[in-house]
């Protein structure tokens, strides 16, 4: 039972020696003729629009900040967590960011490469950020080592964040679609109805996350200059 329930999450299936299943972690790419058609179409408009409302916002919180013209990276980090997320919503379609593979190798490169920025260029700001102001002296050596695991925790909980709410999720639909042979008509009915709520539920978590991993990545570098 745990073995069939946990073979949604196993990216072992492979074709010639190849892991397949990642390469729907690159199905995006598929999308990009959209954006050089001469009429663009409803949809295209539509993800125009929360683009450039992405863009607006990211500005706004990298303010008098030295990634300031670099909402790009947060705008495609977005886009890429949301396009995998949606896809695990499929049938038969692997999940890539419900493994901590892929979502360390997302937030762990781009926490290092704010640290580095930090603590090179703007070393005195980064020391200042990790005594609050007004702390009394007996407690500054409690501040320091608190703020600095909270800072190397950063990239694990990022990760962690959008892998269990990936894999929870899943889990939970996984696990009532199983026990739909012993039901009457009745209850499959309800079933159904309660397995299209989750389905949504879904959907706007897997909104939810692509945003909330992408503002707190645009917070993290906000704090570095």
């Amino acid at each position: 039972m745990m073995s069939n329930l946990f073979s949604i999450f196993d990216p072992s299936t492979n074709l010639l020696y190849m892991p397949i299943n990642w390469i729907s972690t690159f199905l995006g790419i598929m999308f990009l003729p959209y954006s050089y058609w001469l009429i663009p179409n409803r949809h295209y408009i539509l993800w125009n629009f929360i683009l450039n409302k992405l863009h607006n916002e990211f500005k706004t919180l990298l303010k008098n900040n030295y990634f300031k013209g670099s909402t790009f990276i947060f705008i495609s980090m977005f886009s890429f967590i949301l396009f995998n997320n949606f896809l695990g919503l499929f049938p038969y379609i692997f999940t890539s960011t419900s493994h901590l593979n892929l979502t360390l190798s997302i937030s762990l490169p781009m926490w290092l490469s704010f640290m580095l920025y930090g603590w090179i260029n703007n070393y005195q700001h980064m020391f200042t950020h990790m005594i609050p102001q007004g702390t009394p002296s007996i407690l500054m050596p409690f501040m320091v080592l608190i703020e600095t695991i909270s800072n190397i925790i950063r990239p694990g909980t990022l990760a962690v964040r959008l892998t269990a709410n990936m894999i929870a999720g899943h889990l939970l639909m996984t696990l009532l679609s199983s026990t739909g042979n012993n039901l009457s008509y009745l209850f499959i009915l309800l079933l159904i109805l309660i397995q299209i709520l989750l389905l949504i539920l879904e959907t706007a978590v897997a909104i939810i996350q692509s945003y909330v991993i992408s503002i707190l990545s645009t917070l993290y570098s906000s704090e570095v200059n």
